[in-house]
């Protein structure tokens, strides 16, 4: 039904557009006679509508064709991979079940290992003949052009350090071809050597070297072997990362190499370890010094103009004559050094001296022809640090041996306990004999190893002797302070118990000596060690450890066996600190400066404990009270010193004058000045506080008071101030009983004391007093007997 309504629809719009066509063509009967020709293009136009329908349909029959041959064409190619797919998954089963591919790869390994070997072998005998060429070239140009031998030996040269390189990272591969390439071109560099330096040997031979005057000079065809020799050796020269001696120089001083052999490494006297000293050193620097001006004049032009504009244009041992000629010298040298160590090891003495004599050679090497040893920087190292590298310890232990000796022997002399009181002048403190030795024998020590080279071989010098010394002197000294405590506590008296020699000791001014014994000692070293921080060696060797200590990655270790920590706690708390401040002794001189305060403690409280047994006397006297028979005001100057005042200023005498020629100026003022506040405690509580006075005991007590001003004053200029409460108490106690001259009187003066504190500040202020409060004033107003009536 639907298909029926369509073919309807489309019928009636066909019909539509055929009536519409119609109208358009025939409106009017005139277009009627046109019909003809109408009908004649709608037949046209239907035989081209038919004509591409037909072609339409064509196009449409050729595409389907064409379509079905392309599926059947993609089928087929399906198929065709499938058949072939499996069959290639069949063959790979029959092979992987097959064993035939493994058994011809067995085969063939053989002959290829063979066939690599017969290649690697043509090649070893290409460079064997290529090393041989080399070989047989630089001979060739030997001894007349030593110049064009160096190419072919430099290539020769090369190819040895080449093998050696590619050798490692291949698990050291060609051994045998590496160690016969190396000692072909060794062998060749020998021959070489030997070749040209037998020609210059020929020459010293015609001229009787060294039979020739020192001021002579050196003909032609000398200076001519002896610039062969050098353009030899140039190359090898400039490569070098060491030093190297030489050649010329080598062949002329084999003579004196022989000599030196001869003389001193034989059986002859002279061989002796006991005459390095006194022969072999001094025959070796008179043998430099003998040809210096020879070999300068004569080829110091050559060598400047030889190495300038080279790497080694700059190193003395190269462009020096006398450098050189060192150079060649120092070997045989350094054999006997070696031999004589290696021989007397075991002897401390021995080694002690000889290490000190080789030192002093090494400076005179340096100092004397200016030999650097090719190092301008910091300069030849010497034998000394050579021979130190490996015997260093038993030089070290040899020297702290005798060091710990000297120190046991300085103390245990008689005197070493004894003040040095001709040390210094007068207003210095006063060491005592064994504290200046002491420190004479750390200065020796210092020269001992102040000229070594090596930071560790220095610090452990510093560390593992002087400190040592050091520490062991501090002990002492802290020792000597603890009994004496023991001694004069009542506490150590009991627990430790005392001789009756041990107190009479400490009788007079004996605790005062044993006190500035002390004191003095351990002053010495803070001033001696305070001044050592400040030199030179000291300052070097402080930086150095400062730079070894800020170094970043830097391990814990910093000189051989001691540790950071190690280190910085016998020298400084400074150690690492990014500040200038501190010193190598700053640990050590902090510990002395506390032995020296509480000796000066000590002797501060011993002054105080010899006044009050001195003062005992005087301050239980009970005169104060006596009545004048004059009855008028009373002068203090015109009174006698009371008679038990005599005793105390005697001691007080007998303290100032032996603490003025024992200890400094300034640590006598601040003794003193403590000392002296604790004797005015003891007048101010026992005498002023507890006694009566009248105006004539006020008088008597004023003139005795006068009395130990004075004394102060004669050995202390100013020092009353210590006293200035004293003062000014005398001013209040000697006030007259009845007004005079319109002076404040006793009565008036209390009067208005005891009205208030501000009028007793006034009356303070009246007479110039400073030192006393309103209350001190009103008890000593109470002290007159004026006052209790």
């Amino acid at each position: 039904m639907a298909t029926v309504s369509d073919s309807h629809a489309q019928a009636g719009a066909l019909d539509i557009r055929v009536e519409d066509f119609l109208d358009d063509k025939l409106q009017s009967t005139t277009d009627l006679e046109n019909l003809d020709s109408l009908i004649a293009n709608v037949e046209v136009q239907r035989s081209q509508l038919q004509t591409q329908l037909d072609n339409a349909i064509k196009q449409l029959d050729e595409a389907r064709r064409t379509a079905g041959d392309r599926q059947s064409s993609l089928a087929q190619r399906i198929q065709d991979f499938q058949e072939l797919q499996h069959s290639i998954d069949i063959r790979v089963k029959i092979a992987a079940a097959s064993d035939a591919p493994n058994q011809a790869i067995a085969r063939l390994q053989q002959p290829m290992k063979k066939l690599q070997m017969i290649e690697l072998a043509q090649k070893y005998l290409s460079l064997l003949q290529d090393v041989d060429k080399l070989r047989t070239e630089a001979r060739s140009h030997l001894p007349g052009s030593p110049k064009a031998a160096l190419e072919p030996y430099s290539t020769l040269k090369q190819l040895s350090r080449r093998l050696e390189e590619l050798s490692g990272p291949a698990d050291d591969a060609a051994v045998h071809l590496v160690n016969h390439v190396r000692s072909v071109a060794d062998a060749l560099w020998d021959e070489m050597k030997k070749t040209m330096s037998s020609e210059l040997e020929a020459v010293l031979s015609k001229r009787s070297w060294p039979m020739v005057e020192p001021s002579s000079e050196m003909d032609q065809e000398w200076l001519a072997c002896f610039e062969k020799l050098l353009d030899l050796q140039i190359p090898e020269v400039i490569l070098s990362k060491s030093t190297v001696s030489l050649l010329p120089f080598d062949v002329m001083s084999r003579i004196f190499v022989s000599e030196f052999r001869f003389h001193f490494l034989s059986d002859k006297p002279t061989s002796k370890p006991d005459a390095v000293g006194s022969h072999c050193f001094p025959w070796f620097l008179a043998t430099i010094e003998k040809w210096e001006d020879f070999f300068r004049d004569n080829l110091g032009f050559t060598l400047a103009a030889k190495f300038r504009d080279t790497s080694a244009g700059n190193s003395l041992v190269y462009i020096d004559p006398v450098c050189a000629f060192i150079t060649s010298m120092l070997p045989v040298m350094r054999e006997k050094v070696q031999a004589v160590v290696a021989d007397t090891a075991k002897n401390p003495a021995f080694l002690s001296s000889f290490m000190g004599q080789l030192m002093t050679f090494d400076e005179t090497i340096r100092s004397k022809f200016n030999y650097d040893g090719g190092n301008a920087e910091q300069g030849w190292s010497g034998l000394a640090t050579e021979i130190l590298e490996d015997w260093f310890e038993p030089w070290f232990q040899a020297e702290k041996e005798f060091a710990l000796e000297r120190f046991q022997a300085i103390m245990a002399t008689p005197d070493a306990r004894n003040i040095d009181y001709d040390y210094a002048a007068t207003g210095k403190t006063k060491p005592t004999f064994g504290a200046v030795r002491v420190t004479d024998l750390l200065r020796s020590i210092t020269t001992q190893y102040e000229r070594v080279r090596t930071f560790k071989h220095k610090i452990r010098f510093l560390i593992g002797i002087q400190l040592d010394i050091l520490d062991e002197f501090h002990d002492r000294l802290r020792g000597s302070l603890e009994a004496y405590q023991a001694l004069t506590s009542t506490v150590g008296r009991t627990l430790h118990g005392v001789t009756k020699e041990q107190l009479a000791a400490l009788e007079g001014t004996g605790s005062l000596e044993s006190l500035c014994k002390v004191y003095g000692s351990a002053d010495h070293v803070v001033n001696t060690l305070k001044d050592w921080g400040n030199e030179e060696f000291f300052v070097t060797l402080w930086d150095q450890l400062q730079g070894r200590a800020t170094k970043e990655g830097e391990t814990s270790r910093m000189s051989g066996e001691m540790s950071y920590e190690e280190v910085k706690d016998r020298t400084s708390a400074a150690v690492g600190s990014e500040g200038d401040e501190g010193i190598l002794f700053d640990e050590t001189i902090a510990a002395y400066s506390l032995r020296r305060k509480t000796a000066q403690d000590f002797l501060v409280n011993a002054l105080a404990d010899s006044h009050y047994k001195a003062f005992r006397a005087y301050s239980t006297r009970t005169q104060w009270t006596t009545i004048s028979d004059s009855g008028s005001d009373i002068d203090p100057s015109q009174l006698a010193v009371t008679p038990e005042l005599d005793e105390p200023l005697r001691v007080l005498k007998r303290n100032f004058d032996f603490l003025l020629k024992a200890i400094s100026t300034a640590a006598f003022r601040r003794t003193w000045r403590t000392a002296l506040d604790k004797l005015q405690d003891l007048l101010w509580g026992e005498v002023l506080m507890r006694q009566s006075f009248t105006a004539f005991g006020a008088a008597q007590f004023t003139r005795d008071l006068n009395a130990i001003f004075s004394l102060v004053e004669r050995y202390i200029p100013n020092g009353v101030g210590s006293l200035g409460s004293l003062v000014d108490a005398l001013k209040l106690l000697n006030l007259p009983a009845e007004p005079q001259d319109g002076a404040l009187s006793l009565k008036d003066a209390t009067d208005r004391v005891f009205t208030d504190n501000t009028e007793a500040k006034k009356i303070l202020e009246e007479l110039d007093i400073d030192t006393l409060t309103p209350a001190n004033a009103r008890h000593i107003l109470q002290r007159r007997i004026e006052n209790k009536e």
